[in-house]
């Protein structure tokens, strides 16, 4: 499907250790879950996303290395070459991107991570919408697809670009993987639907209930440097 290899496997086992003191000197970081994510073979980490650090949080306090599919205007100036140093995969939204779903295929055919935000951009976090991309993925591939709840990267009224506070409680939170099974015989487009739509519900339930028993709520307003 892409003619673009992909980003080589050790770019993200390079770059976690790096996130991961970085978050420990800035942060009071905590993974909980880190058994749910498989510890061999393809997995689809599904985000939340609420605040600019998200990515990179997950980067690094993920049980596995990971290479997460990134909107295609971060490729830019200092971010954008960290970005490509540390294995991430650019991701044009408006195509639907064969080329970026390729790479992500590769990277699961060789039986590693690649993470993905299906809310599309930062936000509530809350997963009310989230798009196709994670089921495909998985359904294609017949990777495990954890869900993550990403929580304390943005607080209420903060700005999408903005950074929480210094030493402030950072969680990663993964659920058990979800079976996107679905019934034989059914056409693509509607076992796509059905897989998406099991996973979202799956995904929400799981931010709400890791939010509350973190006592790290989410925010409740869209980021206002993104309202129209």
């Amino acid at each position: 499907m892409s003619s673009e290899p992909a980003p080589a496997a050790w770019r993200a086992a390079v770059a976690r250790p790096v996130g991961r003191l970085a978050f420990a000197l800035l942060y009071r970081c905590r993974t909980v879950g880190a058994a749910n994510v498989p510890r061999r073979g393809p997995v689809v980490l599904v985000a939340n996303h609420t605040g600019f650090l998200d990515g990179a949080l997950v980067l690094a306090l993920a049980p596995r290395p990971s290479h997460f599919l990134v909107l295609d205007r971060t490729f830019a100036g200092f971010l954008g070459r960290l970005l490509h140093w540390t294995g991430q995969i650019p991701l044009d939204q408006r195509t639907g991107d064969r080329r970026a779903l390729g790479q992500a295929l590769e990277v699961l055919a060789r039986g590693g991570v690649v993470g993905i935000f299906p809310e599309g951009g930062r936000g509530r976090g809350d997963l009310e919408n989230a798009g196709k991309g994670a089921a495909w993925l998985a359904l294609r591939s017949g990777a495990a697809v954890v869900p993550v709840a990403c929580l304390g990267t943005r607080a209420t009224g903060a700005l999408a670009s903005s950074w929480p506070r210094l030493r402030s409680r950072l969680v990663v939170d993964a659920a058990p993987p979800v079976p996107l099974d679905v019934p034989a015989g059914l056409p693509g487009r509607a076992a796509l639907e059905l897989a998406t739509e099991r996973l979202r519900v799956a995904h929400a339930e799981h931010v709400r209930a890791a939010a509350d028993r973190h006592g790290l709520p989410l925010p409740t307003d869209v980021p206002p440097d993104l309202l129209d």
